[in-house]
């Protein structure tokens, strides 16, 4: 069987000393046939190897060793994107309906094509969206700057597919889509990568292809998709870095007679790590989640930090007396200079349009503000443009913190967690229906989360938090921090009016919660590492039935978060159904 749990091949970064050689008596009596119990060595707690398949399993499928090896290499690659291909489906299925212009898309997708058009947002007459869905070729781009709140990336993003589909529903919600399913390979290889299980992190992925909001925000045009695509991306860099980095400690360490990899202090504290490029692409993809919507800087700094805790355990199992010292001396500036600068000069980069389009009859909002209202002071040696973007950023800032104006659909973060306020998207009554008992049918988009999912992962965070606490298990220290970094910063925001969809961005980390969980629920399996190697497991008929019973609950856990997306598809993709219908997938009042 595969060893699927999470503690079956990692263990904690720190604490751990079943590197060192073992003591001189266990050495002397090796010549009497001693063999000493076998632990994690130190290049596995370095960088630990892929969980393989065991050998029961082929041969209960009777599939031979050379194919199965064929099988193991292919599924790396072949099984996220087997996950991928039926979530993309899946978005892409049907994805111009409804006809319309549903929630924020009435700015964004317009914000889009103006961007696309002329380089900055314009101001948009407010009866202009029938117009667009009747003949869109008939609908001008003001060229009257207009006030937007948001950075121009996902405008940029969602431009390019109304670039290459037009003006309409389908076109400006292509590129969320194409985001949106590739998030989903991302998250697969992410799991694998975290999990050392290609079947755990697989699985991750196929949380995510049939989570309610994440399909939902992938088929509607508004920036919060983009904002995870890009938090996702950088995740996966730090995760590849943070291998890259732990593999060339391991490269430098010595190797003793027996050919073991030993713990150095000298090197530990004292080797450069040098070029990390996985780490600069994770400033550029946090510069781009930033140039998305701003909370993007949150996760900047968790994500940073995230990074500095991971070098610190790195040093300290290789053997750093003083890791804490060895990594603000070796690797706190170069792990500065690569994120955050990168991810500022991604940010300015993505107003390029904003800068460069400054006719005195076609520019942006505010672009010629450092030679109108804001000649003279003391930073008129700052270019012009500078000064004008720095004025509209903190304009932007106030609008922010200060909107309060209610809304039906605004929620606490609180309640997101319990799926305590979901957003429609869309409604539409109909009458005059036949299928229905009262006569009447009803459409609705609702960006809701697969209920069963987002209950589970409720449970899953607990796991997560006590696995990080109590067992020092790095991976759930990570996964709690890409929950907290888009989540946590929402509550100090409690005043202001906010929505259940800006949740989004930490639902990929909820499936690896999830996914963490089912690995624990199914435990490992017997003989896993270096005792099966050695031949000292004859069989644990205990342990196969505790991993036949955990495969069986989880087997069902899966197939009713499965089943629960199928049964609120309708209110996903704006289905008609029957009023009754509709009611019935209203478990809780505040879901109307």
């Amino acid at each position: 069987m595969t060893s699927t749990a999470p503690e079956a091949q990692q263990g904690q970064d720190a604490g751990d000393q079943h590197g060192e050689k073992p003591p001189s008596w266990q050495q002397r009596l090796r010549r009497f046939g001693h063999s000493p119990r076998p632990g994690i060595g130190l290049r596995e707690r370095l960088v630990p190897p892929y969980n393989r398949p065991g050998p029961q399993l082929w041969a209960v499928l009777g599939v031979s060793p050379p194919t199965a090896e064929r099988l193991v290499r292919w599924s790396a690659w072949g099984g996220p994107l087997l996950v991928t291909l039926v979530a993309g489906v899946l978005r892409f299925w049907h994805l111009g309906s409804p006809k319309a212009v549903i929630f924020d898309e009435t700015y964004y997708a317009k914000d889009s094509w103006a961007l696309i058009k002329q380089g900055y947002e314009g101001s948009w007459p407010k009866d202009v969206d029938k117009s667009i869905l009747a003949d869109p070729s008939l609908v001008t781009v003001p060229t009257a700057p207009g006030y937007v709140v948001h950075p121009p990336v996902g405008k940029w993003i969602i431009g390019f597919g109304e670039q290459l589909f037009g003006f309409t529903p389908f076109g400006w919600r292509f590129m969320v889509a194409v985001l949106g399913t590739l998030s989903v390979l991302m998250l697969c290889r992410i799991g694998r990568r975290l999990f050392r299980s290609t079947f755990l992190g697989c699985l991750a992925g196929a949380l995510l292809a049939v989570d309610g909001l994440h399909f939902v925000m992938s088929r509607t045009a508004l920036l919060d998709l983009v904002l995870m695509f890009f938090v996702v991306a950088a995740f996966g860099c730090l995760l590849i870095d943070r291998d890259w980095a732990r593999r060339r400690l391991a490269a430098a360490l010595p190797v003793d007679s027996e050919g073991v990899l030993r713990p150095d202090a000298r090197i530990a504290e004292t080797l450069r790590l040098g070029w990390r490029p996985w780490r600069i692409a994770a400033g550029l993809s946090l510069g781009l989640a930033f140039g998305t919507k701003w909370n993007g800087l949150y996760i900047l700094v968790a994500f940073g930090l995230m990074t500095v805790v991971w070098d610190v355990g790195a040093r300290r199992t290789a053997g750093a007396v003083q890791p804490y010292r060895a990594v603000i001396l070796r690797d706190l500036v170069p792990a500065f200079v690569s994120t955050v600068p990168v991810a500022i000069l991604t940010y300015i980069a993505s107003w390029t349009g904003w800068i460069i389009r400054n006719d005195p009859d076609h520019h942006g909002y505010y672009r010629d503000w450092a030679t109108t209202d804001g000649r003279g002071g003391g930073w008129t040696w700052l270019p012009d443009w500078l000064r004008s973007l720095w004025h509209y950023e903190y304009q932007v800032y106030e609008f922010h913190v200060n909107l309060t104006s209610g809304h039906t659909y605004q929620s606490n973060p609180w309640s997101w967690i319990v799926l305590g306020r979901p957003v429609s998207y869309f409604y539409e009554e109909q009458n005059g229906c036949t299928a229905s008992e009262t006569g009447k049918c009803a459409r609705e988009v609702l960006a809701l989360g697969t209920p069963l999912l987002w209950w589970a992962a409720c449970f899953a965070l607990v796991y997560v938090l006590w696995r990080w606490l109590f067992r020092r298990d790095w991976r759930a220290g990570a996964i709690a921090c890409g929950v907290a970094a888009g989540w946590v910063p929402w509550f100090l925001y409690q005043e202001r009016t906010i929505f259940f969809f800006y949740a989004v961005v930490f639902v990929p980390f909820l499936c690896l919660a999830v996914a963490m969980m089912i690995g624990a629920m199914i435990g490992p399996a017997a003989g896993t590492g270096a005792r099966r190697e050695l031949g000292l497991v004859t069989g644990d008929p205990s342990g196969e039935r505790r991993r036949t019973l955990g495969a069986v609950a989880v087997g069902v856990l899966v197939l009713l978060i499965i089943w629960n997306f199928i049964y609120f598809w309708p209110l996903y993709t704006g289905m008609s159904i029957p009023e009754n219908s509709w009611r019935n997938r209203m478990w809780l009042d505040t879901w109307i």
